[in-house]
């Protein structure tokens, strides 16, 4: 009997926006609520998700922010919620990598591991 097992990083966005004057660059734009997480699929079916982590991303200025998980499983059940700035932790400002995590320009893939490709999509970073 064989076993078709294998774990991945998986990104979902949420058709959550909210329309904003940035506390980073000042500019009126909107974000955007995404949400990284692990998976354990068994063949090829997603089975077990972990690791979730819930992230913004500003529309004007590309800066991207992790967001309080609270706030972010409120987003993912499709409650009206608003988010504020203390509730934003800032991960990556203006589309440059912060504290050694590298952003695929590609797909979007975020690692703090030393690849020279992005695991997801084979693009070099």
């Amino acid at each position: 009997m064989f076993f078709i097992m294998g774990i991945t990083e998986g990104r979902k966005d949420f058709p959550f926006q909210q329309l904003v004057i940035c506390s980073f660059c000042g500019k009126y734009g909107r974000c955007s609520v995404f949400m990284t997480y692990t998976v354990l699929s068994l063949f090829f079916i997603p089975t077990i998700k972990w690791n979730r982590r819930y992230y913004v991303q500003m529309s004007c200025c590309g800066t991207v922010c992790e967001l309080d998980p609270e706030i972010g499983k409120a987003i993912a059940a499709g409650r009206d919620v608003q988010i504020l700035p203390q509730h934003l932790t800032r991960v990556v400002s203006g589309g440059a990598p912060a504290s050694g995590v590298k952003r695929c320009g590609n797909c979007g893939f975020e690692t703090a591991e030393d690849f020279d490709y992005c695991p997801k999509c084979g693009t070099r970073f």
